[in-house]
């Protein structure tokens, strides 16, 4: 990959990661917020967080809707997108995990492009998360899901995706398992494994004139309060 899109993701986390690679040429990120994309340009613990991500003569950053960003813009396609958004608590972020939303990305994605995007928990809000992957499969993406357990969140849930269909990654190359400090292709294979009490269920789609996501997510959150 050449070309990476980090769509939220303001606390330069994200960027860091995605940095550590040689073959990266350009990072874009698109953030809503610009106090975010600022802020460890003078706090100093998240500016070593991000190891000064920001910095980097790679990277630009957008402070812009994300959906009027895919809307307007008319450039270079990418070969990997990062998704970090909030949860989609409100109105306002629940559009950005609607078909409308995926089908705009497509037109900014290289042929055989991947896209990683952070979900919610698939155990804790189970219908929710499997909302976001009957979208993402309505949007005509081939869909893999897979979880963690983020010890600041709870056993977390994310999916990969792609325009072609792919298998699940089961190894990772020894450049990128020098770069890492938790995950191993045991780890791996293990995150794309789906345990009964997460396992599919039926789930409606999200459409931008019917937000059914952030119902679901009200529904189920409100248990956890």
């Amino acid at each position: 990959p050449r070309r990476v899109l980090v769509m939220g993701g303001g606390d330069g986390l994200a960027l860091r990661d995605v940095l550590k690679y040689a073959t990266i040429e350009s990072v874009t990120l698109v953030d809503i917020d610009p106090d975010m994309t600022a802020l460890s340009s003078h706090f100093v613990p998240l500016a070593e967080l991000n190891a000064g991500a920001f910095d980097d003569p790679r990277v630009e950053v957008v402070n812009q809707d994300a959906m009027i960003w895919l809307e307007e813009r008319d450039g270079e396609a990418f070969d990997v997108v990062v998704i970090d958004f909030p949860d989609p608590s409100t109105f306002s972020v629940g559009k950005l995990y609607t078909t409308r939303f995926y089908q705009l990305l497509a037109r900014s994605l290289k042929p055989g492009a991947f896209v990683g995007v952070h979900c919610t928990s698939p155990l804790h809000a189970r219908e929710s998360y499997w909302s976001i992957v009957s979208t993402m499969e309505e949007s005509g993406y081939y869909v893999r899901p897979y979880h963690a357990s983020v010890p600041s969140f709870g056993e977390w849930g994310f999916v990969v995706a792609s325009q072609r269909p792919f298998d699940a990654p089961r190894d990772l190359a020894p450049d990128v398992q020098a770069k890492l400090r938790y995950l191993n292709s045991t780890a791996m294979q293990a995150m794309f494994e789906i345990p009964e009490d997460m396992q599919r269920v039926p789930a409606e789609v999200n459409r931008l004139d019917n937000q059914v996501l952030v119902r679901l997510y009200e529904k189920e959150w409100s248990r956890w309060k």
